[in-house]
């Protein structure tokens, strides 16, 4: 503070937390001042600086956008998904400041969604670093590393951010002063000699800056810096001075600051050198770029520019695949560590459910029980937005860190798993008006029908034990806007079981045998008893399994089928079996029939009742890899198939479901993977049209070392190696495999979803609950990797292999979709095709399932309670509308607000849907969001009283800076909404009371 030339940014706010937890006052008072008067920015001001290849955006924003809300609980300064609105909040309300600028230097590709999201949230510019070496040249070559970013379906250019993109190798000082490093290094004066940073390694250390040898430093330092600023359009330069792990100490601050306050001195002395230099933050320079392109058109003759910023191109699209040098393509971190990053999944979706939850018992509850339930949560579900936020951090969802931290990142999300279930347990009792007193104090009636027993245990399905003459609880919540019609599977120890609905209705039911993935012993002695549910929209519903109904029919069993040429496997009672020697199996409902190949195990085609048929040609196979590492993918070949002839399959065919189950022969006695492939029977269900996938993996010990486990369906599909794969859950690219370039370089992120589009329009997908690695390296082919065990380093800062491998099962939903008007050529388009309406609902009914909750005491089947549903919507929302989130952003300060303060937040995304498809996409959908919705009048009970448009991150109410103006003209008075395809919106809500 005693020198105000003196600058710095700061970027991850989990680190500044800890400092500031054990900060004295009169340190805190001396760092707001600094970022009052402009020497600190905070500049991203997330928890972390996430991952934009396998985060959902779901995370995103919540990290954009939670953190900030429950800063009673934390000071922080941030602003990036879950972990970016606590700080915000607190910057906000507490010094008048929120970040406009991000800073992403070391994430490993960039994604366009996340552009969208920070423009959303009212930032002005971007800085990115790790983009592919070549395109880096081109950019540089046209004097492109300075853009518009603008999202490839805005025509308006509402979507428009500036992006600074660094040219160099990396952001260390070697590679950010000019373009030879070694000269670079030479003014890091943290590498002294004497310092604990090792030297430079290209022979010459740097020196303390002296008046004899000002003059040389400074002319050398100043080439590089006019060599670098022929690389971008204006005069301003931006030259970074850090590192990772840097600034450790006063004395390393100290050397920097004085040696280059000498050399900025000499320079700005000599005005035959024309040039000015000085420390400065990024909203200087920014600022500084904004202001001379005022001044000066920078514009290139027939460039696409943008009115947000004058004189720089606007482009579109997104930065993956990753090579920073030769063949070295960043694509193994797509699927490594693939079981954390289902658990990542597993902890978004059950922290969004709990957040609805939370706001339901608020908003419709209002019982002082419900509000000490609620409120008394808070802290533990701070900590849960905290711990999703966290593993979004580019060495953590990535799969890309030590073991001991991928254990920490892991205990840390079962910890959280855990408090959110006790929570929505409770939570339901109150919702259904079972039970009011003292939830916050008493042990639940309920517990979750998934259970972990440790963090890096796969879910087991609680085995559910009914007596003669009793029937358990199941509950039912579902947190998708739309009712779900939904075959279900609970697990129970007898087979002699009755289902019935909440009013004691009979329902139909299937009882099959538990499987599990072992050769011989492929029955657990347990059974699965499969049903048709229908649960509101946000809602809960009851059912009930009986043992000793009278007057409803037994759950009937499956027909079991073996195809093995052994007797090893026995019949398990009390199900029917019988042996078959045919060459293929088949199964089929009223909508699709599959053929499998009984040699090996696989699926071979899939026919339809209008006659058409789609060849699949399923293959499991592996990459040999002894290159490969936790970032790199460098495989030795093409993946061989490893499955042989034999191995064990079995058929189960039943009322719902039917299942055809293979653990295939291989090499190994313990084969790797085992995998399940089924279709569903319903009344009105999604599940009807979809081939559900399960593979069961276990990449474990020595004979899998240097091993890339895949799946690949090789299609009929005419692709022309052209496919589509999501970014973030939000929106899909473009994808075309080129021989020019190494296998690895033709993978990208596929975070939930992958399609092939043939000439007809025909579509292929596959949606995928976590998020993977995907290609299409021949035409028809779609490959996707399910895990990856490698013995080294790559040699990109992790220094070791990925050895930690867990058992885990990969699930994936296929569909075929037939187009109604065909695509006459498919390499013409450089624009993405958008999802149909029907594949948008079965990427919903997978990433957000339905959470089932069992009765911890079974009750007397005499015993009858009344009906119990929970119904909160008026009316199911479109078909096209999504809640991202309903919450209540600060539940422990929820009862100090006044409803003044809006204290309910609801974020709306409409999705884009290709027309050319199904309009009701399969779904029995209703209604579009063609026409507006009232938030008025979109809960039934109490209403909403009072709304309010505001940015993603709540701070911002002045919508103008995001281009949203047109949207929101008679929101306030009269509660209608019209948001536009693609477009993210968020809400402030207030509930008008309810008296009881």
């Amino acid at each position: 503070m005693q020198d105000g030339r003196r600058k710095f940014i700061w970027e991850e706010m989990s680190y500044l937390e800890r400092w500031w937890r054990d900060a004295a006052d009169d340190m805190k008072e001396s760092f707001i001042n600094l970022v009052k008067n402009g020497q600190l920015e905070i500049v991203g001001g997330g928890w972390v600086m996430n991952d934009e290849a396998n985060s959902h955006y779901f995370s995103i924003i919540e990290q954009l956008y939670k953190i900030v809300y429950d800063l009673d609980l934390l000071i922080i300064f941030g602003q990036l998904m879950y972990q970016m609105t606590e700080g915000n909040l607190w910057l906000n309300d507490s010094i008048g400041f929120v970040p406009k600028n991000s800073w992403a230097i070391d994430p490993f590709g960039y994604s366009p969604t996340m552009a969208y999201l920070l423009r959303r949230m009212g930032f002005d510019n971007m800085l990115i670093q790790r983009t592919h070496y070549e395109l880096k040249k081109e950019l540089a070559w046209h004097n492109n590393l300075e853009y518009i970013w603008r999202q490839s379906w805005d025509a308006e250019e509402s979507t428009d951010i500036f992006v600074h993109m660094m040219p160099f190798y990396s952001y260390d000082i070697p590679h950010t002063c000019g373009p030879e490093p070694a000269i670079c290094c030479e003014f890091d004066f943290a590498r002294m000699p004497g310092s604990v940073y090792e030297l430079c390694p290209w022979g010459t250390s740097p020196v303390e800056i002296t008046p004899e040898n000002v003059q040389e430093m400074a002319l050398k330092l100043l080439d590089q810096y006019k060599k670098k600023s022929t690389l971008y359009r204006t005069n301003t330069l931006l030259v970074p001075l850090g590192d990772d792990f840097r600034y450790i100490s006063i004395g390393e601050a100290e050397a920097q600051f004085r040696n280059y306050q000498l050399l900025f001195d000499y320079i700005n002395s000599n005005p035959s050198l024309n040039t000015e230099v000085k420390f400065g933050t990024l909203e200087d320079y920014f600022q500084t770029l904004r202001d001379e392109a005022d001044r000066i058109n920078y514009t290139s003759s027939g460039e696409i520019g943008s009115g947000l910023v004058g004189g720089f191109p606007s482009l579109s699209g997104d930065f993956f695949t990753y090579a920073d040098r030769q063949k070295d393509y960043w694509s193994g971190y797509y699927v490594s560590r693939p079981f954390f990053k289902a658990v990542d999944r597993v902890l978004e979706q059950t922290l969004r459910a709990t957040e609805m939850m939370v706001a339901l018992l608020l908003g419709f509850c209002r019982r002082s029980q419900c509000e000490k339930l609620s409120v008394g949560f808070s802290y533990k579900l701070a900590a849960a937005r905290r711990n999703l936020a966290l593993f979004q951090h580019h060495d953590g969802v990535t799969g890309t860190a030590k073991d001991h931290v991928v254990k920490d990142y892991g205990i840390r999300m079962h910890t959280s798993l855990q408090d959110l279930q006790i929570f929505m347990s409770k939570a339901i009792e109150a919702l259904l008006g079972i039970r009011y007193e003292k939830l916050d104090q008493s042990v639940s009636r309920f517990e979750p029908e998934l259970v972990r027993s440790k963090y890096d245990a796969q879910p087991m399905h609680r085995l559910v034990n009914i007596r003669e003459g009793t029937y358990q609880t199941v509950i039912f919540f579902n947190p998708l806007e739309q009712t779900r019609e939904e075959v279900v599977m609970i697990v129970v120890d007898s087979p002699d079981i009755t289902v019935v609905d909440s009013n004691w209705t009979c329902v139909e039911s299937q009882i099959s045998p538990e499987l599990k993935h072992h050769r011989t012993e492929i029955f657990t002695e347990r059974h699965r008893v499969h049903w048709e549910v229908s649960v509101p929209p946000m809602g809960l519903q009851t059912y009930y399994i009986a043992n000793g109904f009278v007057g409803c029919e037994k759950a009937r069993p499956s027909q079991l089928k073996f195809f093995s040429r052994s007797n090893l496997i026995p019949c398990p009672a009390p199900y029917s079996c019988s042996k078959n020697y045919a060459d293929v199996a088949e199964i089929e409902n009223q909508h699709q029939k599959l053929t499998i190949d009984v040699k090996y195990g696989l699926l071979q085609k899939i026919s339809f009742k209008d006659g058409s048929q789609n060849i699949v040609n399923e293959e499991i196979g592996m990459y040999s890899s002894s290159n490969s590492g936790a970032y790199l993918f460098k495989p030795d070949g093409d993946a061989q198939s490893i499955i042989g002839e034999g191995g064990q399959l079995l058929i189960l065919e039943g009322l719902l479901m039917k299942e055809v189950y293979s653990y295939p022969m291989t090499v190994w006695e313990n084969a790797p993977i085992s995998h399940s492939t089924r279709i569903y029977n319903g009344d009105n269900t999604i599940q009807e049209f979809v081939i559900e996938k399960e593979y069961h993996v276990e990449l474990l010990g020595d004979d899998f070392n240097d091993r890339e486990l895949i799946v690949r369906y090789k299609t009929d599909i005419d692709n022309k190696r052209i496919f589509y794969s999501d970014l973030n859950g939000f929106q899909m690219s473009r994808r075309e495999t080129y021989d020019k370039i190494p296998l690895q370089g033709n993978y990208y992120p596929m975070p939930s979803l992958a399609f092939l589009q043939g000439s007809n329009g025909q579509r292929f997908s596959v949606h995928s609950r976590q998020s993977l690695g995907v290609a299409s390296l021949r035409d028809g082919w779609l490959e996707i990797m399910l895990d990856r065990r490698l013995l080294r380093d790559d040699g990109r800062g992790l220094g070791q292999g990925v050895m930690d491998n867990r058992v885990m099962n990969v699930v994936f939903h296929i569909t075929v979709e037939a187009n109604v008007s065909s695509i006459s050529n498919l390499a013409s388009g450089s624009l993405p095709f958008s999802p149909s309406l029907f594949s948008h609902c079965v990427g919903a009914h997978l990433n957000y399932p339905l959470h089932a909750f069992i009765a911890k005491k079974s009750q007397e089947v005499s015993v009858q309670p009344p009906p119990r549903y929970f119904s909160p919507l008026a009316a199911p929302l479109p078909c096209d509308l999504h809640i991202v989130n309903f919450k209540v952003p600060r539940p422990l300060k929820f009862l100090q607000q006044s409803p003044e303060d809006l204290r309910f937040a609801l974020i709306l995304h409409r999705r884009h849907w290709d027309s050319s498809y199904c309009r009701n996409g399969r779904s029995q959908c209703s209604n579009l969001a063609n026409e507006s919705v009232n938030l008025f009048t979109m809960f039934k009970g109490p209403a909403v009283s009072k709304t309010k448009a505001a940015s993603l991150n709540l701070l911002h109410d002045d919508l103008e800076m995001l281009g949203l103006t047109d949207q929101f003209g008679d929101l306030a008075q009269e509660g209608h909404i019209d948001i536009s395809p693609m477009e993210i919106q968020a809400y402030k809500l207030e509930f008008r009371p309810q008296l009881y």
